[in-house]
Protein backbone atom coordinates (compact mmCIF):
# COMPACT_ATOMS: atom_id res chain seq x y z
CA UNK A 1 0.00 0.00 0.00
CA UNK A 2 1.64 3.50 -1.13
CA UNK A 3 -0.92 5.73 0.09
CA UNK A 4 -3.41 5.43 2.83
CA UNK A 5 -7.11 5.44 1.83
CA UNK A 6 -8.23 8.36 3.18
CA UNK A 7 -12.01 8.04 1.97
CA UNK A 8 -12.94 5.32 4.72
CA UNK A 9 -16.00 6.31 6.72
CA UNK A 10 -15.87 5.02 10.59
CA UNK A 11 -18.83 2.66 9.62
CA UNK A 12 -16.66 1.12 7.01
CA UNK A 13 -13.78 1.09 9.30
CA UNK A 14 -15.41 -0.79 12.13
CA UNK A 15 -17.45 -3.62 9.85
CA UNK A 16 -14.00 -4.39 8.36
CA UNK A 17 -12.69 -5.37 11.83
CA UNK A 18 -15.93 -6.72 12.45
CA UNK A 19 -15.96 -9.09 9.44
CA UNK A 20 -12.15 -9.93 10.16
CA UNK A 21 -12.59 -13.06 12.32
CA UNK A 22 -9.03 -12.86 13.25
CA UNK A 23 -8.96 -9.86 15.42
CA UNK A 24 -10.87 -10.28 18.64
CA UNK A 25 -10.76 -8.76 21.83
CA UNK A 26 -12.27 -6.59 24.93
CA UNK A 27 -13.38 -2.80 25.38
CA UNK A 28 -13.83 -1.41 28.23
CA UNK A 29 -14.40 2.78 28.93
CA UNK A 30 -15.21 4.68 31.69
CA UNK A 31 -16.20 8.33 31.83
CA UNK A 32 -18.21 9.13 28.34
CA UNK A 33 -20.36 5.87 28.00
CA UNK A 34 -19.50 2.82 25.72
CA UNK A 35 -19.11 4.79 22.46
CA UNK A 36 -16.55 3.02 20.98
CA UNK A 37 -18.44 -0.39 21.65
CA UNK A 38 -21.61 1.05 20.15
CA UNK A 39 -19.60 2.14 16.59
CA UNK A 40 -18.76 -1.54 16.19
CA UNK A 41 -22.66 -3.12 17.40
CA UNK A 42 -24.10 -0.31 15.45
CA UNK A 43 -22.71 -1.98 11.88
CA UNK A 44 -23.74 -5.26 12.40
CA UNK A 45 -21.24 -8.72 12.93
CA UNK A 46 -20.10 -7.00 16.31
CA UNK A 47 -19.64 -10.78 17.55
CA UNK A 48 -17.02 -11.92 15.69
CA UNK A 49 -15.12 -8.95 16.98
CA UNK A 50 -15.89 -8.09 21.02
CA UNK A 51 -15.40 -11.08 23.50
CA UNK A 52 -16.67 -7.91 26.21
CA UNK A 53 -17.22 -4.15 27.14
CA UNK A 54 -17.51 -2.42 29.80
CA UNK A 55 -17.94 0.36 32.14
CA UNK A 56 -16.77 0.64 35.90
CA UNK A 57 -17.96 3.95 36.74
CA UNK A 58 -17.82 3.54 40.55
CA UNK A 59 -14.79 4.58 41.86
CA UNK A 60 -14.85 1.46 44.34
CA UNK A 61 -16.07 -0.78 41.40
CA UNK A 62 -13.35 0.46 39.89
CA UNK A 63 -10.85 -0.11 42.05
CA UNK A 64 -12.04 -3.56 43.05
CA UNK A 65 -10.87 -4.79 39.27
CA UNK A 66 -7.95 -2.75 38.84
CA UNK A 67 -6.58 -1.96 42.10
CA UNK A 68 -6.40 1.79 43.64
CA UNK A 69 -4.62 4.78 41.94
CA UNK A 70 -4.37 8.17 42.73
CA UNK A 71 -5.78 9.89 39.98
CA UNK A 72 -8.89 7.98 37.93
CA UNK A 73 -7.90 9.79 34.67
CA UNK A 74 -4.50 8.45 34.40
CA UNK A 75 -2.05 7.12 32.67
CA UNK A 76 -1.07 4.93 35.59
CA UNK A 77 -5.41 3.58 35.45
CA UNK A 78 -5.05 3.63 31.85
CA UNK A 79 -2.21 0.80 32.04
CA UNK A 80 -3.73 -1.13 35.19
CA UNK A 81 -6.62 -1.44 32.41
CA UNK A 82 -5.07 -2.62 29.88
CA UNK A 83 -2.77 -4.86 31.40
CA UNK A 84 -5.64 -6.60 33.65
CA UNK A 85 -8.27 -6.40 30.04
CA UNK A 86 -5.07 -7.78 27.85
CA UNK A 87 -4.30 -10.64 29.97
CA UNK A 88 -8.01 -12.20 30.78
CA UNK A 89 -8.46 -11.78 26.76
CA UNK A 90 -5.10 -13.85 26.28
CA UNK A 91 -5.58 -16.31 29.22
CA UNK A 92 -9.47 -17.51 28.50
CA UNK A 93 -9.57 -16.94 24.35
CA UNK A 94 -6.32 -18.54 23.37
CA UNK A 95 -7.14 -22.01 23.12
CA UNK A 96 -11.03 -21.55 22.15
CA UNK A 97 -10.30 -19.09 19.40
CA UNK A 98 -8.82 -20.16 15.57
CA UNK A 99 -4.94 -20.68 15.46
CA UNK A 100 -4.33 -17.40 13.68
CA UNK A 101 -6.16 -15.32 16.44
CA UNK A 102 -4.68 -12.01 17.55
CA UNK A 103 -6.26 -10.26 20.00
CA UNK A 104 -6.55 -7.24 21.32
CA UNK A 105 -7.89 -4.82 24.15
CA UNK A 106 -8.93 -0.99 24.50
CA UNK A 107 -9.10 0.74 27.20
CA UNK A 108 -9.99 4.38 27.67
CA UNK A 109 -10.74 6.65 31.02
CA UNK A 110 -11.64 10.15 30.29
CA UNK A 111 -13.73 12.93 32.36
CA UNK A 112 -16.32 14.48 29.92
CA UNK A 113 -18.37 17.40 29.84
CA UNK A 114 -21.46 17.05 32.38
CA UNK A 115 -23.27 18.68 34.98
CA UNK A 116 -20.88 18.97 37.18
CA UNK A 117 -17.76 18.94 35.05
CA UNK A 118 -17.41 22.20 33.11
CA UNK A 119 -13.73 22.43 33.22
CA UNK A 120 -11.32 20.99 30.92
CA UNK A 121 -12.24 17.85 29.50
CA UNK A 122 -9.51 14.94 28.78
CA UNK A 123 -8.69 11.46 28.82
CA UNK A 124 -6.29 8.59 28.45
CA UNK A 125 -6.66 5.94 25.67
CA UNK A 126 -4.86 3.38 24.28
CA UNK A 127 -4.87 -0.04 22.90
CA UNK A 128 -2.56 -3.32 23.69
CA UNK A 129 -2.70 -5.95 20.83
CA UNK A 130 -0.87 -8.91 19.21
CA UNK A 131 -0.32 -8.06 15.10
CA UNK A 132 0.57 -11.50 14.63
CA UNK A 133 -0.84 -14.33 15.95
CA UNK A 134 0.45 -15.74 19.11
CA UNK A 135 3.29 -12.35 19.01
CA UNK A 136 4.22 -10.50 22.16
CA UNK A 137 1.88 -7.56 22.33
CA UNK A 138 1.94 -3.71 21.35
CA UNK A 139 0.87 -0.93 23.01
CA UNK A 140 -0.30 2.74 21.51
CA UNK A 141 -0.92 5.33 24.61
CA UNK A 142 -2.05 8.84 24.08
CA UNK A 143 -3.67 11.91 26.10
CA UNK A 144 -6.50 13.51 24.46
CA UNK A 145 -8.18 16.53 25.14
CA UNK A 146 -11.78 16.83 24.12
CA UNK A 147 -12.74 20.02 22.67
CA UNK A 148 -16.52 19.63 21.62
CA UNK A 149 -18.84 21.86 24.34
CA UNK A 150 -21.44 19.12 25.17
CA UNK A 151 -21.39 16.02 26.65
CA UNK A 152 -23.06 13.92 23.65
CA UNK A 153 -20.55 15.51 21.30
CA UNK A 154 -17.49 14.45 23.47
CA UNK A 155 -18.88 11.04 23.15
CA UNK A 156 -19.70 10.56 19.81
CA UNK A 157 -15.80 12.42 19.25
CA UNK A 158 -14.43 9.42 21.54
CA UNK A 159 -16.31 6.85 19.56
CA UNK A 160 -15.05 7.71 16.09
CA UNK A 161 -11.56 8.20 17.38
CA UNK A 162 -11.22 4.49 19.35
CA UNK A 163 -12.30 3.05 15.49
CA UNK A 164 -9.28 5.48 14.31
CA UNK A 165 -7.18 3.80 16.80
CA UNK A 166 -8.44 0.22 16.26
CA UNK A 167 -8.18 0.37 12.70
CA UNK A 168 -4.88 1.69 12.72
CA UNK A 169 -3.27 0.09 15.18
CA UNK A 170 -3.94 -3.14 12.89
CA UNK A 171 -3.89 -2.30 9.50
CA UNK A 172 -0.63 0.61 9.38
CA UNK A 173 1.19 -1.22 12.11
CA UNK A 174 4.04 -1.07 9.29
CA UNK A 175 3.69 2.60 9.07
CA UNK A 176 3.11 3.96 12.34
CA UNK A 177 3.35 7.70 10.91
CA UNK A 178 -0.31 6.49 8.77
CA UNK A 179 -1.26 5.75 12.49
CA UNK A 180 -0.97 9.31 13.66
CA UNK A 181 -2.72 10.46 10.41
CA UNK A 182 -5.55 8.53 10.57
CA UNK A 183 -6.12 9.54 14.24
CA UNK A 184 -8.43 12.51 12.74
CA UNK A 185 -10.07 10.63 10.01
CA UNK A 186 -14.31 11.39 9.72
CA UNK A 187 -13.28 14.54 13.06
CA UNK A 188 -11.44 17.03 11.60
CA UNK A 189 -9.12 19.03 13.97
CA UNK A 190 -11.32 20.89 16.08
CA UNK A 191 -12.89 18.26 17.99
CA UNK A 192 -10.27 15.85 19.42
CA UNK A 193 -6.36 17.26 20.42
CA UNK A 194 -4.03 14.63 21.00
CA UNK A 195 -1.09 16.15 22.69
CA UNK A 196 1.31 12.71 23.74
CA UNK A 197 1.55 9.43 22.24
CA UNK A 198 3.46 6.52 22.86
CA UNK A 199 4.13 3.39 20.94
CA UNK A 200 5.98 0.37 22.59
CA UNK A 201 6.41 -3.26 22.17
CA UNK A 202 6.73 -5.87 20.00
CA UNK A 203 5.73 -4.37 16.29
CA UNK A 204 6.82 -1.32 17.62
CA UNK A 205 10.18 -1.38 18.81
CA UNK A 206 11.87 0.68 16.24
CA UNK A 207 9.43 3.67 16.79
CA UNK A 208 11.08 6.79 17.76
CA UNK A 209 8.25 8.45 19.95
CA UNK A 210 9.47 11.83 19.57
CA UNK A 211 9.36 12.13 16.16
CA UNK A 212 5.78 10.55 16.39
CA UNK A 213 4.46 13.28 18.66
CA UNK A 214 6.45 16.07 16.47
CA UNK A 215 3.86 14.60 13.52
CA UNK A 216 1.07 15.48 15.56
CA UNK A 217 1.93 18.84 15.24
CA UNK A 218 2.38 17.91 11.24
CA UNK A 219 -0.91 16.50 10.87
CA UNK A 220 -2.56 19.15 12.63
CA UNK A 221 -3.83 16.83 15.89
CA UNK A 222 -1.95 19.12 18.68
CA UNK A 223 -0.56 22.50 18.52
CA UNK A 224 2.08 21.96 20.81
CA UNK A 225 4.08 18.94 22.46
CA UNK A 226 6.17 18.97 25.32
CA UNK A 227 9.74 16.70 26.45
CA UNK A 228 10.65 17.30 30.04
CA UNK A 229 14.02 17.17 31.16
CA UNK A 230 14.36 13.35 30.56
CA UNK A 231 14.12 14.19 26.96
CA UNK A 232 11.30 12.11 26.84
CA UNK A 233 8.02 12.86 25.63
CA UNK A 234 4.93 13.95 28.69
CA UNK A 235 1.45 15.52 28.85
CA UNK A 236 1.45 19.31 29.11
CA UNK A 237 -0.89 18.99 31.52
CA UNK A 238 1.47 16.70 33.80
CA UNK A 239 4.60 19.34 34.11
CA UNK A 240 2.48 22.59 33.55
CA UNK A 241 -0.31 22.06 36.14
CA UNK A 242 -0.77 25.15 38.13
CA UNK A 243 2.67 25.82 38.04
CA UNK A 244 4.58 29.11 37.13
CA UNK A 245 6.44 28.78 33.69
CA UNK A 246 9.22 31.01 32.59
CA UNK A 247 9.62 29.96 28.63
CA UNK A 248 12.55 31.28 26.26
CA UNK A 249 11.37 31.01 22.54
CA UNK A 250 15.06 30.57 20.62
CA UNK A 251 16.07 28.02 17.52
CA UNK A 252 18.52 26.74 20.15
CA UNK A 253 20.67 25.64 17.06
CA UNK A 254 22.59 25.64 18.68
CA UNK A 255 21.96 25.95 22.15
CA UNK A 256 24.52 29.06 23.05
CA UNK A 257 25.68 30.34 26.29
CA UNK A 258 23.81 33.69 25.56
CA UNK A 259 20.34 31.30 25.42
CA UNK A 260 21.76 29.99 29.24
CA UNK A 261 21.94 33.30 30.63
CA UNK A 262 19.33 34.40 29.54
CA UNK A 263 17.23 31.87 30.86
CA UNK A 264 19.36 32.39 34.03
CA UNK A 265 18.89 36.13 34.49
CA UNK A 266 15.20 35.82 33.31
CA UNK A 267 14.55 33.05 36.37
CA UNK A 268 16.51 35.35 38.85
CA UNK A 269 14.49 38.54 38.01
CA UNK A 270 11.13 36.17 37.88
CA UNK A 271 11.53 34.83 41.30
CA UNK A 272 12.30 38.34 42.30
CA UNK A 273 9.05 39.81 40.92
CA UNK A 274 7.07 36.96 42.26
CA UNK A 275 8.64 35.67 45.57
CA UNK A 276 9.02 32.55 43.90
CA UNK A 277 11.68 29.59 44.81
CA UNK A 278 13.02 28.11 41.34
CA UNK A 279 11.61 24.86 42.49
CA UNK A 280 8.11 26.08 41.84
CA UNK A 281 8.80 27.41 38.29
CA UNK A 282 9.11 25.12 34.88
CA UNK A 283 11.70 26.57 33.08
CA UNK A 284 10.73 26.33 29.07
CA UNK A 285 12.68 25.84 25.78
CA UNK A 286 10.19 26.42 23.49
CA UNK A 287 11.43 26.08 19.79
CA UNK A 288 8.67 27.09 16.78
CA UNK A 289 8.01 24.51 14.53
CA UNK A 290 8.66 26.41 10.94
CA UNK A 291 12.83 26.64 12.54
CA UNK A 292 12.48 22.73 11.76
CA UNK A 293 11.31 22.56 8.27
CA UNK A 294 13.97 22.49 5.54
CA UNK A 295 12.11 23.32 2.20
CA UNK A 296 9.11 20.93 2.76
CA UNK A 297 10.64 18.38 4.87
CA UNK A 298 10.93 18.49 8.63
CA UNK A 299 14.79 17.92 9.33
CA UNK A 300 13.88 14.73 12.23
CA UNK A 301 17.93 14.50 12.81
CA UNK A 302 18.28 18.50 13.37
CA UNK A 303 14.84 18.01 15.93
CA UNK A 304 16.19 15.03 18.11
CA UNK A 305 19.29 16.58 18.57
CA UNK A 306 18.31 20.31 19.98
CA UNK A 307 15.91 18.52 21.95
CA UNK A 308 18.56 16.17 23.36
CA UNK A 309 21.54 18.53 24.05
CA UNK A 310 18.39 20.92 25.89
CA UNK A 311 17.36 18.18 27.88
CA UNK A 312 21.32 18.28 29.12
CA UNK A 313 21.08 21.19 30.45
CA UNK A 314 17.86 20.23 32.13
CA UNK A 315 15.13 21.97 30.13
CA UNK A 316 11.97 21.43 29.67
CA UNK A 317 11.40 21.74 26.01
CA UNK A 318 8.17 22.63 23.78
CA UNK A 319 8.17 22.03 19.85
CA UNK A 320 4.62 24.57 18.77
CA UNK A 321 3.16 26.01 16.06
CA UNK A 322 2.95 29.13 17.41
CA UNK A 323 4.64 32.22 15.67
CA UNK A 324 2.79 34.73 17.70
CA UNK A 325 3.83 35.08 21.67
CA UNK A 326 0.20 35.46 22.66
CA UNK A 327 -0.76 32.21 20.88
CA UNK A 328 1.86 30.70 23.58
CA UNK A 329 0.94 32.34 26.36
CA UNK A 330 -3.26 31.09 25.96
CA UNK A 331 -1.78 27.71 24.94
CA UNK A 332 0.39 27.73 28.80
CA UNK A 333 -3.06 29.55 30.11
CA UNK A 334 -5.02 26.49 29.30
CA UNK A 335 -2.95 24.36 32.48
CA UNK A 336 -2.23 27.01 34.92
CA UNK A 337 -3.22 30.18 36.14
CA UNK A 338 -0.35 31.22 38.04
CA UNK A 339 2.70 33.62 36.54
CA UNK A 340 3.98 33.18 33.10
CA UNK A 341 7.25 35.00 31.81
CA UNK A 342 8.85 35.57 28.43
CA UNK A 343 12.32 35.52 28.15
CA UNK A 344 12.89 37.28 24.89
CA UNK A 345 16.31 39.03 22.98
CA UNK A 346 15.89 42.57 21.78
CA UNK A 347 16.78 41.22 18.39
CA UNK A 348 13.53 40.13 18.52
CA UNK A 349 11.73 43.38 18.32
CA UNK A 350 12.55 43.58 14.67
CA UNK A 351 9.69 40.94 13.93
CA UNK A 352 7.43 41.60 17.61
CA UNK A 353 7.15 45.53 16.23
CA UNK A 354 6.53 44.71 12.44
CA UNK A 355 2.79 45.33 12.29
CA UNK A 356 2.65 42.44 8.98
CA UNK A 357 3.27 39.87 11.74
CA UNK A 358 -0.31 40.40 12.75
CA UNK A 359 -1.77 40.52 9.74
CA UNK A 360 -5.50 38.98 9.55
CA UNK A 361 -6.49 40.08 12.88
CA UNK A 362 -9.27 42.45 13.39
CA UNK A 363 -7.04 45.02 15.84
CA UNK A 364 -3.48 44.06 14.43
CA UNK A 365 -0.69 44.66 16.65
CA UNK A 366 -2.48 46.41 19.49
CA UNK A 367 -5.07 43.54 19.33
CA UNK A 368 -1.74 40.92 19.59
CA UNK A 369 -0.15 42.75 22.35
CA UNK A 370 -3.66 43.12 25.04
CA UNK A 371 -3.80 38.95 24.29
CA UNK A 372 -0.05 38.86 25.54
CA UNK A 373 -0.63 40.98 28.91
CA UNK A 374 -4.10 39.93 29.99
CA UNK A 375 -3.42 38.41 33.13
CA UNK A 376 -0.31 37.80 35.49
CA UNK A 377 1.74 37.50 32.22
CA UNK A 378 5.74 39.77 31.54
CA UNK A 379 8.30 39.74 29.38
CA UNK A 380 11.86 40.41 30.25
CA UNK A 381 13.94 41.58 27.99
CA UNK A 382 17.39 40.56 27.16
CA UNK A 383 20.13 43.38 25.95
CA UNK A 384 22.04 42.75 22.63
CA UNK A 385 25.15 43.84 20.85
CA UNK A 386 25.12 43.82 17.43
CA UNK A 387 29.38 42.97 16.97
CA UNK A 388 31.95 42.88 19.76
CA UNK A 389 32.61 45.80 21.03
CA UNK A 390 29.21 47.38 19.23
CA UNK A 391 26.51 49.66 21.08
CA UNK A 392 24.73 48.25 24.07
CA UNK A 393 21.08 47.52 23.05
CA UNK A 394 18.56 47.86 25.45
CA UNK A 395 14.91 48.15 26.12
CA UNK A 396 15.28 51.24 26.92
CA UNK A 397 16.88 52.68 23.65
CA UNK A 398 15.80 49.85 20.94
CA UNK A 399 14.26 51.28 18.04
CA UNK A 400 10.69 50.39 17.00
CA UNK A 401 8.54 52.00 14.51
CA UNK A 402 8.03 55.77 15.01
CA UNK A 403 4.27 55.07 15.51
CA UNK A 404 4.46 52.37 17.71
CA UNK A 405 7.06 54.02 19.97
CA UNK A 406 4.00 54.84 22.32
CA UNK A 407 3.22 51.46 22.48
CA UNK A 408 6.56 50.21 23.49
CA UNK A 409 6.89 53.33 26.03
CA UNK A 410 2.98 52.10 27.42
CA UNK A 411 4.51 48.71 27.85
CA UNK A 412 7.05 49.84 29.70
CA UNK A 413 5.85 52.18 32.21
CA UNK A 414 3.43 49.63 33.24
CA UNK A 415 6.15 47.31 33.86
CA UNK A 416 4.41 44.52 31.25
CA UNK A 417 8.03 44.66 29.55
CA UNK A 418 11.43 44.76 31.81
CA UNK A 419 14.49 44.99 31.05
CA UNK A 420 16.64 42.29 32.06
CA UNK A 421 19.51 43.93 34.51
CA UNK A 422 21.64 41.40 35.65
CA UNK A 423 23.75 40.06 32.52
CA UNK A 424 27.18 38.43 31.16
CA UNK A 425 28.02 41.37 29.17
CA UNK A 426 31.22 39.37 27.14
CA UNK A 427 28.45 37.30 25.48
CA UNK A 428 26.09 39.76 23.87
CA UNK A 429 27.64 39.68 20.66
CA UNK A 430 27.27 35.67 19.59
CA UNK A 431 24.73 35.10 16.91
CA UNK A 432 23.51 31.47 16.93
CA UNK A 433 23.40 31.59 12.96
CA UNK A 434 27.18 32.57 12.87
CA UNK A 435 28.19 29.73 15.46
CA UNK A 436 26.13 26.87 13.41
CA UNK A 437 28.19 28.03 10.60
CA UNK A 438 31.46 27.49 12.03
CA UNK A 439 30.36 24.43 13.83
CA UNK A 440 29.44 22.89 10.54
CA UNK A 441 33.38 23.57 9.41
CA UNK A 442 34.67 21.83 12.26
CA UNK A 443 36.93 22.61 15.28
CA UNK A 444 36.81 26.21 16.06
CA UNK A 445 36.22 28.99 18.54
CA UNK A 446 32.64 28.42 18.31
CA UNK A 447 33.15 25.83 21.03
CA UNK A 448 33.89 28.47 23.65
CA UNK A 449 30.68 29.87 22.57
CA UNK A 450 27.92 26.90 24.08
CA UNK A 451 27.79 25.81 28.06
CA UNK A 452 29.83 23.48 29.36
CA UNK A 453 29.73 19.83 27.72
CA UNK A 454 27.35 20.50 24.20
CA UNK A 455 30.62 21.30 22.33
CA UNK A 456 31.79 17.61 23.47
CA UNK A 457 28.55 16.02 22.87
CA UNK A 458 28.11 17.92 18.94
CA UNK A 459 31.95 16.68 17.72
CA UNK A 460 31.42 13.31 19.33
CA UNK A 461 27.93 12.51 17.67
CA UNK A 462 27.92 14.73 14.64
CA UNK A 463 25.26 16.28 15.32
CA UNK A 464 23.55 19.48 13.69
CA UNK A 465 25.96 18.94 10.78
CA UNK A 466 29.36 19.16 12.68
CA UNK A 467 31.96 19.50 10.27
CA UNK A 468 29.43 18.73 7.28
CA UNK A 469 31.32 21.94 5.26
Amino acid sequence: MSERDTTLTTEQKALTINLDKRKYGAIVEIGAGQEVARQFFSVGAAAGTIAKTMSAYDMQVSDHIYGSVGRYVSRERLMQMLEREYSLVINRLTSTRPEESTFFAYAATVTARSYKQQKECHGWIGIRLQVQPHSDPSDIIMHVRMLDDTNSAQSEALGILGVNIIYGAYYYHERPEWIVESLSDNLGSDRIEIDEIEFAGHSFAQVENRIMNLHLIQSWLTRAVVFNPDGNVSAPGDLFYQKPVLVIRGTFNPVTKVNVDMTDAGMRQFLRASGLTQDDVVSLAEITMNTLITGDQVNYSDFLARVDLLASLGYTVMISDYLRFFRLRAYLRHFTDKEIGIVLSVRDFEYLFDEKFYEGMEGGILEAFGKLFPDNTHVFVYPTRLEKGGDLITLENVKVPDHLKHLLAYLVENKLMLPIEQYDADILHLDAKKILNELQRGHGEWERCVPEGIAERIIQDNLLGFGTV
